[in-house]
């Protein structure tokens, strides 16, 4: 593990990000607008900044060109999440879900076109795995709210963003430190932030107790902190292995803690997705 440093980034994560996943609809049915919950995520990626800027002993890159990929990186990550928001209220989350999930493909063929990243078989092999098992994992059941085809337009943006994002993120982690990079996706987030409260219904009932703003933070944390370990993991590791793993992985450990908290059992096609995921990590890891 010390060896792949890339490895055990990559692992924690894919455990705060599959935690996440698991407790994140909570303060939704609790009466916390999603909207808001961006808001407050926002806020929880500052002191996760604050950490990295002390790590590097306050030495922020400042130049042009470290401003400039720090500010795409940001944008495309948070900018996506206000997308997806637009394509869920239209669109059906069976629907929205697999196309955003698949959004690793984009960064393993740009990578491999303009990084020139290259794997094993066995690595490619795991790559497959993955990205199938990503889509199979997002499997929910159909219904019929279907309104329109904007829906679809937003769901190609985020898969496009994210795709895209964790590609400009391996270059950018080939120019400037991993700390600086995730200021300036903590500060575009931030930045975003109004457009999310704007967004927000506040004609609605909306709960203020601990269970909503507060929960939230606890719960929103667990992203900020999966979010800026991955940096370290793009930093050390190969981009077209560390996506397509932590995409597939994550969700493994969502299943897992939602059959526990929930008592949810997944459907078939689920557990199939997990299967493959887990073969996608052994391939890689091996």
């Amino acid at each position: 593990m010390i060896k792949r440093p890339w490895l055990l980034f990559a692992l924690i994560t894919t455990v705060f990000w599959g935690t996440w996943g698991a407790l994140i609809e909570i303060p939704g049915k609790g009466g916390f607008p999603v909207t808001l919950g961006y808001v407050i995520w926002s806020i929880t990626m500052i002191p996760c900044a604050v950490v990295g800027l002390a790590i590097i002993k306050w030495k922020l890159e400042y130049d042009l060109k470290s401003i400039l990929y720090g500010s795409i990186i940001g944008f495309l990550g948070a900018g996506g999440q206000l997308i997806l928001f637009h394509a869920l209220m239209d669109g059906p989350a069976y629907l929205v879900f697999p196309i955003i999930s698949l959004s690793p493909s984009v960064t393993v063929i740009i990578s491999v076109i303009f990084l020139k990243e290259t794997a094993s078989k066995k690595h490619w092999a795991g790559i497959i795995f993955a990205l199938i098992s990503i889509v199979l994992m997002s499997f929910q059941k159909p219904d019929n709210n279907i309104v329109g085809y904007l829906w679809f337009v937003f769901a190609v943006m985020v898969f496009l963003m994210w795709g895209t994002q964790a590609f400009f993120m391996k270059l950018a982690n080939n120019r400037m430190r991993a700390e600086s990079i995730f200021f300036y996706m903590m500060l575009c987030s931030v930045l975003l932030a109004p457009v999310a409260y704007i967004m927000t219904d506040m004609s609605q009932e909306i709960n203020w107790d601990f269970s909503g703003p507060y929960l939230t933070a606890m719960i929103q944390v667990l992203n900020a902190i999966g979010a800026l370990m991955l940096v370290y993991a793009i930093r050390f590791g190969k981009v077209i292995i560390v996506a397509p793993m932590t995409n597939a992985a994550a969700p493994i450990i969502t299943v897992i803690l939602s059959l526990l908290i929930y008592a949810v059992i997944p459907n078939p096609i689920i557990i199939i997705g997990m299967l493959m995921a887990m073969t996608s990590i052994y391939l890689i890891v091996t």
